[in-house]
């Protein structure tokens, strides 16, 4: 029998009006596959609206309770969706992240799926029904409610797919597809009908907002098809697949900007062995996501080391090196909020030289400074003043996609 998972992202629910469209192209689907799952997010702005009401009550309210809180915005959509799914005549169910079956970590607001229990998604798939999972949510073995972070619901829909040996899996948003480069910075952006795993995970990471990249990553693992696809429109999205179906595959598919980066950078840092464990190990420990290191050696056996982190978490890193001063002396702390990480992808890298030296031209001809650059198999990534973000990466587009 067929089957396919479904997620709609919150703009896709965003009220009542969008919540029976969304309905409505649920059962007009209906004759293409025998089985179907869909995974909902919360109604646009509500995970935020919750968030802040509790931070009118406290700046520093409990994970635990957090969760719980959260939990409840993906519960109401995928009630709301599967009662409009029942008024057009077909008969469905929603199931809260638990009753789904998906088993967490217990880690609260970025909890880790463990394992898939998809017995009650079975039972009901089988009695004829259509299925509506909440997404972003899970249970740990004690029965507690976790969430799975920012962009959760990806993480949902593929998890269940692959759990539920899906042929296909749809991510529904408010783009078309996976861009060159994003729209509203870049004119010419196309819309790509095809992306390796492999370019995708590197493009989420980087900054694109289309998929979570541990959405991504699981997709890869279990080989999972997955398309990208507008709620709005008809068109034919994009398909994310395995990299040994392409031929000749250009050296940039695409150019991210990531503007919630910050930079910090440790002065006077003592140069000699097990400074920079006792450092990362600590932030580590905080669960701390470090994106770029450089390390400068200076005088007098003293060395400097910078980091970019996401803003979002750049506060706490501060106070974290902060409280490392009576180990490490007098270190001093610098931090820069307002700067960028412009990158390009492709998979054409790989066989391909000359794309850092072009990406390096691009930028010092309307002169780009550099603050601090990273790569891998198959991007490059600057971090840059955000004030030249835009334009950034305007030129690097038009160098090597337009």
């Amino acid at each position: 029998m067929s089957l396919v998972v479904q997620k709609f992202g919150g703009t896709s629910v965003g009220d009542i009006n969008r919540l029976q469209a969304v309905a409505e192209r649920v059962v007009s689907q209906k004759n293409k596959w025998d089985q179907m799952v869909v995974v909902v997010s919360a109604m646009g702005g509500e995970t935020d609206r919750l968030i802040d009401m509790a931070g009118v009550l406290s700046q520093n309210p409990q994970k635990r309770e957090m969760d719980l809180l959260l939990t409840s915005g993906e519960r109401i959509s995928s009630s709301l969706l599967s009662i409009a799914i029942n008024s057009l005549g077909f008969p469905s169910i929603s199931l809260t992240g638990g009753q789904a079956g998906i088993m967490t970590d217990g880690e609260h607001l970025r909890a880790r799926v463990r394992t898939i229990r998809p017995d009650r998604i079975l039972k009901e798939l089988d009695s004829g029904r259509i299925v509506v999972a909440a997404g972003f949510q899970g249970v740990d073995e004690f029965n507690e409610e976790t969430t799975l972070g920012r962009g959760g619901s990806d993480l949902t829909a593929v998890a269940l797919a692959a759990a539920l040996k899906a042929d296909l899996c749809e991510i529904y948003t408010d783009v078309d597809g996976v861009y060159t480069a994003d729209p509203r910075i870049v004119e010419k952006a196309v819309c790509l009908k095809e992306i390796s795993f492999d370019e995708m995970m590197e493009m989420a990471v980087l900054g694109a907002k289309v998929l979570q990249p541990r959405a991504v990553d699981l997709a890869a693992k279990y080989k999972l098809p997955l398309i990208v696809r507008s709620s709005f429109g008809e068109g034919e999205g994009t398909l994310i697949k395995m990299e040994d179906d392409f031929l000749e595959a250009p050296a940039v598919s695409g150019v991210n900007c990531d503007k919630k980066q910050s930079k910090l950078t440790v002065l006077n840092v003592p140069d000699e062995p097990g400074i920079a464990s006792k450092l990362f190990g600590k932030l580590a420990e905080h669960s701390i996501m470090i994106d770029m290191i450089v390390q400068n050696v200076g005088e007098k056996g003293l060395a400097d080391i910078s980091i970019t982190v996401n803003r979002d978490f750049a506060e706490d890193a501060e106070s974290i090196i902060d409280g490392l001063k009576s180990e490490f002396g007098k270190i001093e702390i610098i931090r820069n909020d307002e700067i960028a990480k412009v990158s390009v992808v492709g998979i054409g890298m790989k066989s391909q030289a000359g794309v850092a030296a072009r990406v390096f031209s691009a930028l010092s001809g309307s002169d780009i400074n550099i603050l601090m650059i990273s790569t891998s198999e198959i991007s490059i990534s600057v971090i840059i003043d955000t004030k030249y973000s835009e334009n950034a990466v305007k030129l690097l587009h038009k160098e090597f996609i337009e």
